[in-house]
């Protein structure tokens, strides 16, 4: 794991890029503290810079940015090609390897590919996580590629006439020129989902590169600073519809083929020079991970689960519990409040952009916790997208089939009428109710989700449904000025897809979207922040197929998701060890807003903060905080949306118009 950055002008350079580049690679150094290294090409104004993090080939044969052996190309890249041995033995059997490779870095395994068979096709072949910036001296042409799942970012923009990118926005930040704009038209989605999400990066003018693509800079692009369009190589609709075409109706045969995906998969991921273990929560993903490690592995693997102080959000005895049965060496991380909320302040410059998910906390916290024991961890991550883990792939289609049946606007006005009362009014009947009914019937936040049914009940489609059970926020116009406001419906976010069903789309859609947005930029920068590389193997392509060429009975089947994946775990871990309600990685933050970090967020909510962002609507999120503040219904969520988009202006300093 590595982090890379560069400029390109295309004109010639009159004065040395070396200084720059250093100077913006030195921002992202967490990412690569082993290694650095620069390159330049003056007479076409090029430049990569590297910071390495040693994993596979710890020798300086690893350095980057790296030369092809004949020459033509020079790279910078950032991750792991998990396949590259199985890549170079099919480069020396064609008889067009070098005579004799430098190392065994998956970085020259690369560059050999290139050559061989071109930039499109070395991606198709090769299985990973990356960020590349490739130099082409025989074309005068920059690729800029990114891996199919969207794991690793790559940023890039034109500053100052220039072409700039790098892995993170911190280095792009340190680019001569550098402006820093705010792009206004992200601020809803943000407030919407608690991420900036698509294309587009926070800062006008600076883009992401979406997942499986890549972007191609020629010599005259540059000079006329002109950003040409981004092309696909690889596409999770275009895959999972060829994965249908051979779904296998065999249910045994089905679960073979997915079982020996993911083993394969974790094999080729467990390869590394360096100490490796992975997370382990005792949910169904991280257990079933470790189960297929253990088993591939001759020596106990080292297990990693953090323990809170709070015990409402503490799953590590669930863990050690796996971790005994399949006899791991299993490390309990202790962790307390106080050591989440220490991280609070540090959030903005860890994210580069506003990131609201709070279980980014508890993420960064492991993270720091596990990189004392090992330099390389693998995780769950997105069992739940491919196999069908979230509670509204068993939910919408359930609510949606009874709610349709109703006139929509019969729907709407109930959900009008449900919100004459306050949430705290039906918070203080419950409390009431209480007293009397059986524990079954007593439903925390009842207001909460009273509140929220007259959403549901106000869909119009069951794409809206699917969008305002996505969303953080269901209303985040509602903190804007009304002048801010686009207009547009959560369902317009989200593309209709012929062929499939609708449990596959909304997996599909939050494969593009969740996943992309919040999960991986979670993990990779929290990860990052310690300089820990952290692999999902359920983000490979042969995983990918084999989960869609399930049945989706198989995936989702009797109201319960990630059945496949279950029954493949019960094969190593028994079912009573496995079988309990879903925690997830969650912070108490209703009770720290009130309490440890309620002078902060105080702080960030005055009249005065909220001035420096214009477009939000200052009276509107100061009426929540004073609700919040009385306990007038549960706006935590919509809150810490808010105060992390302040906390980044205030760190960043954008210019705003």
């Amino acid at each position: 794991m590595c982090g890379i950055t560069g400029i390109f002008t295309g004109a010639p350079s009159g004065t040395a890029l070396k200084p720059a580049l250093e100077h913006m690679a030195e921002a992202i150094t967490r990412r690569g503290p082993d290694d650095s290294g620069v390159w330049e090409d003056l007479p076409v104004g090029l430049g990569l810079g590297h910071r390495r993090l040693s994993i596979v080939d710890l020798s300086p044969a690893g350095h980057q940015p790296m030369h092809s052996d004949c020459g033509r190309f020079v790279v910078a890249f950032n991750g792991e090609i998990y396949n590259h041995s199985a890549l170079r033995r099919e480069l020396e059997s064609s008889g067009r390897a070098p005579t004799g490779w430098k190392g065994h870095s998956d970085t020259e395994t690369l560059l050999c590919a290139f050559t061989v068979w071109g930039v499109e096709k070395t991606l198709e072949m090769a299985t990973g996580m990356f960020a590349i910036a490739l130099w082409d001296r025989e074309e005068q042409m920059l690729t800029l590629a990114r891996d199919r799942f969207g794991e690793k970012p790559l940023y890039y923009g034109l500053v100052a006439g220039a072409l700039v990118f790098g892995s993170e926005l911190k280095a792009l930040q340190r680019a001569p020129g550098w402006r820093g704009e705010l792009e206004p038209n992200v601020v809803e989605n943000y407030l919407r989902f608690g991420c900036v999400g698509g294309q587009q990066s926070v800062f006008k003018g600076v883009f992401k590169l979406p997942p499986g693509c890549l972007l191609k800079i020629s010599l005259s692009d540059a000079r006329n600073g002109v950003l040409p369009s981004v092309l696909q190589w690889w596409s999770p609709v275009g895959a999972a519809r060829i994965a249908l075409e051979g779904r296998n109706n065999n249910p045994a045969m089905a679960l073979d083929n997915a079982e020996q995906a993911l083993a394969a998969s974790v094999s080729q991921q467990m390869a590394a020079d360096v100490p490796l273990g992975a997370f382990l929560s005792g949910g169904v993903d991280s257990s079933l991970i470790v189960a297929l490690m253990q088993s591939q592995s001759s020596q106990k693997i080292r297990t990693f689960s953090v323990g809170f102080d709070d015990p409402r959000y503490d799953e590590s005895e669930h863990a050690a519990a796996v971790a005994a049965h399949l006899g791991t060496e299993h490390t309990t991380l202790r962790a307390t409040s106080q050591m989440a909320l220490d991280l609070v302040p540090k959030l903005p410059e860890l994210y580069d952009e506003p990131f609201a998910d709070s279980s980014q906390l508890p993420t960064c916290l492991i993270s720091a916790l596990t990189r004392q024991h090992v330099t390389v961890a693998l995780s769950g991550d997105a069992g739940d997208e491919l196999f069908g883990g979230y509670n509204r792939y068993v939910w919408v289609p359930r609510v949606w089939h009874k709610l349709s049946r109703m006139p929509l606007p019969m729907r709407q006005t109930l959900g009008r009428m449900l919100k004459l009362v306050p949430s705290s009014g039906y918070d203080r009947m419950m409390a009431l109710g209480s007293k009397v009914l059986p524990s079954r019937y007593r439903i925390r936040t009842f207001g909460e989700k009273l509140y929220k049914l007259a959403d549901v009940l106000a869909c119009g489609s069951d794409r809206a449904l699917y969008g305002g059970l996505a969303s953080m926020n269901r209303h985040p116009e509602q903190l804007l000025r009304p002048d801010c406001r686009s207009g547009n419906g959560v369902e317009d976010l989200y593309p209709a897809l012929a062929g499939f069903d609708q449990v596959e789309w909304m997996m599909l859609m939050d494969t593009l979207n969740f996943m992309v947005d919040d999960v991986l930029v979670k993990v990779d920068r929290a990860s990052m922040a310690s300089s820990l590389e952290v692999r999902a193997p359920f983000l490979d392509p042969d995983v990918f197929k084999a989960a869609w060429q399930l049945p989706l009975n198989m995936r989702v089947r009797n109201g319960e998701g990630k059945w496949a994946l279950r029954q493949i775990l019960y094969r190593h871990v028994p079912r009573e060890l496995i079988e309990r309600p879903k925690m997830g990685f969650a912070i108490p933050l209703d009770d720290w807003l009130h309490g440890p970090l309620r002078e902060w967020a105080e702080d960030l909510l005055s009249a005065l903060s909220l001035s420096s962002l214009p477009m939000l609507d200052t009276a509107a999120i100061r009426k929540l905080w004073h609700l919040h503040l009385k306990g007038h219904g549960h706006y935590a969520q919509q809150l810490w949306a808010v105060l992390q988009l302040l906390a980044w202006q205030r760190h960043w300093q954008p210019s705003v118009r």
